[in-house]
């Protein structure tokens, strides 16, 4: 097994951004193989946690706001998605009080809106498609 493969510093930092993106709402309920090679090639690139989680939460609000008069836009099905906004930031660095000004503006959104991931996930467990689900199986 490669030593890079064991770096603590990768591990952690790959399981932050998949713990990131996939505690948005629109994604995927599991990470997929492409998902954490992303994930370690911003690591290798140098790409700081603050920016990720900067760009995941602007993108992520960009599209939850956008006007219910367009068309309604493909679900997000990578951390690929992500990317271009992951690359516009280091030339334009969110301040911390913008982060945690989106950070918030998420979580109302969240508390106002049904949780469609979860929705989802239970709608596909109880409905059987999953395989592992009894009738007296609860989703959580």
């Amino acid at each position: 097994m490669s030593p890079l493969l064991d770096d603590p510093d990768i591990i952690g930092y790959v399981t932050a951004v998949l713990t990131l993106y996939l505690g948005l709402p629109e994604t995927p309920l599991h990470a997929a193989t492409q998902d954490r090679k992303l994930a370690r090639k911003l690591h290798e690139r140098g790409v700081a946690l603050s920016v990720v989680e900067s760009a995941l939460l602007l993108a992520s609000l960009r599209r939850l706001f956008r006007p219910a008069d367009l068309p309604a836009l493909s679900p997000i099905r990578s951390l690929a998605h992500f990317e271009p906004v992951i690359e516009e930031l280091p030339a334009n660095p969110a301040p911390e009080s913008y982060v945690q000004y989106l950070r918030l503006k998420l979580q109302q959104m969240a508390e106002s809106k049904p949780n469609r991931k979860q929705q989802t996930a239970t709608e596909w467990c109880l409905t059987g498609k999953c395989g592992r689900c009894s009738e007296n199986y609860v989703f959580r």
